[in-house]
């Protein structure tokens, strides 16, 4: 989902809700500790160079369970994040389990589902690995 999309979509929601992948709720008195650009720029396995870049929300639950984050203050936070980060760009969140999972975002029309992410190959006619030779995941996301 791009930024943009997020942004109507807060628009038209009147409570914040995220689902994880298993199926469990974010608690509802999560913080938006960052909105974050990262930039990316790496070489591909078939040695071309490439730049990424995408926005990141960071979710953390702590101890303050009064606090309840609307979408209208969300969109303030967004907003003052205009001048160096552009809406066309996709957002990932980042939650704590284990350690920090990186999701992608859906929208059910009622709330938001974090997505599990894969690595995919971006050379596959230079490195030689075919479809058929991917994990399950990856041939779901990729094949």
């Amino acid at each position: 989902m791009l930024l943009k999309e997020f942004v109507v979509l807060l628009q038209q929601c009147a409570v914040l809700q995220f689902r994880l992948p298993d199926g469990s709720v974010v608690p509802a008195h999560f913080h938006v500790t960052e909105i974050a650009l990262l930039k990316k720029s790496f070489i591909d396995c078939g040695g071309v160079h490439r730049d990424e870049s995408i926005v990141t929300m960071q979710l953390r639950v702590a101890g303050d369970i009064q606090h309840r984050l609307t979408p209208a203050k969300l969109l303030s936070i967004i907003a003052r994040s205009s001048d160096f980060i552009t809406d066309d760009l996709p957002v990932q969140i980042e939650y704590q389990g284990e350690t920090i999972g990186c999701y992608g975002l859906e929208y059910t029309g009622k709330e938001f589902v974090l997505t599990p992410l894969f690595t995919n190959c971006l050379a596959q006619d230079k490195c030689g690995i075919s479809v058929e030779l991917l994990p399950k995941q990856a041939k779901q996301c990729c094949g």
